[in-house]
């Protein structure tokens, strides 16, 4: 634990934090005693994270407008990023899983390093405040921004569709699971997005918000959208 919060520059004053925001939902369910997994903490981290990057790149690019500081939000918030922020602090070796998870390469996944770098966050700032998160986070999010070409690195597809749906008011969109399959630790999923009732695009994915992703960009592809 300690490599851990050396590798995070922070020393908890309450080691049940980061002890909590290790320990995957795999691990509480094969666990005795009560063991809270880290979902939780994930869920505070995910707006301490937003309020924090949001705050720096509304501070720092002025002259962007809102549809492109909202992509650029994603792209540094977005599961591949945070995955790459848990790797280079060696996540993988400290988070707990239950047998099967590990078995089956749990460590390595990226949504699970992702949501454990949401959690840690949390439990920074839950022991220590908003400025060792802000700290923590920032840490990670320059380099990130340093020659940040925004077409060129990343694509929102659901923003850039909900950009072009929103020209006509009248229009809503709205994703729906139609598809979940596989063991909890290999899910795979079908996501439909529907214009109104009519759906206008099919995605795949290995999480929710992938799935997603992939179905509002076969719908800017129908549309005849650039992606």
């Amino acid at each position: 634990m300690k490599t851990l919060e050396n590798n995070l520059g922070y020393s908890f004053k309450n080691k049940h934090f980061l002890e909590n925001a290790l320990t995957h939902s795999s691990y509480a369910n094969e666990a005795r005693g009560g063991i809270s997994s880290n979902e939780r903490l994930e869920f505070l981290g995910d707006s301490v994270l937003s309020i924090i990057v949001s705050r720096y790149i509304y501070d720092n690019f002025k002259q962007m407008p809102e549809g492109e500081l909202t992509r650029l939000r994603s792209s540094l918030v977005c599961e591949k990023t945070l995955c790459g922020f848990s790797r280079q602090l060696c996540v993988g070796d400290f988070i707990l899983l239950g047998k099967g998870e590990r078995k089956n390469g749990g460590a390595e996944r990226d949504s699970i390093l992702a949501d454990a770098f949401e959690a840690i966050l949390a439990a920074v700032y839950l022991d220590g405040g908003f400025e060792p998160a802000q700290r923590l986070v920032m840490r990670f999010v320059l380099p990130e921004l340093n020659g940040y070409d925004i077409k060129a690195d990343f694509k929102d597809y659901k923003t850039l569709l909900q950009e072009i749906v929103q020209r006509n008011p009248e229009e809503s969109v709205s994703y729906v699971i139609t598809d979940e399959k596989g063991p909890d630790h290999n899910k795979q999923f079908t996501v439909e997005v529907r214009l109104n009732s009519n759906t206008i695009g099919v995605g795949e994915g290995k999480s929710k918000k992938e799935a997603e992703e992939m179905a509002a960009k076969q719908a800017l592809l129908l549309m005849g959208e650039p992606v």
